[in-house]
């Protein structure tokens, strides 16, 4: 796998980011289609554009509290 994708997914483990955030971004990054509708979140659809750019920046806003 990526060193890059390994490295981010650990770093938001390691934040404490929400898994939903964390299950977008990695199918954002690795360019899988979204889920149904009826399961999108909104954390989901934040992790899913900024895996599509390969962004780091927005992990610190989905850490759960």
């Amino acid at each position: 796998m990526n060193q890059i994708y390994y490295d981010a997914v650990t770093k938001m483990e390691q934040m404490g980011v929400d898994d939903e955030y964390i299950q977008g971004w990695q199918c954002g990054f690795l360019q899988n289609p979204k889920r149904e509708e009826q399961r999108l979140t909104e954390p989901y659809e934040a992790g899913y554009s900024d895996g599509e750019e390969k962004s780091t920046d927005n992990f610190a806003n989905w850490v759960k509290a």
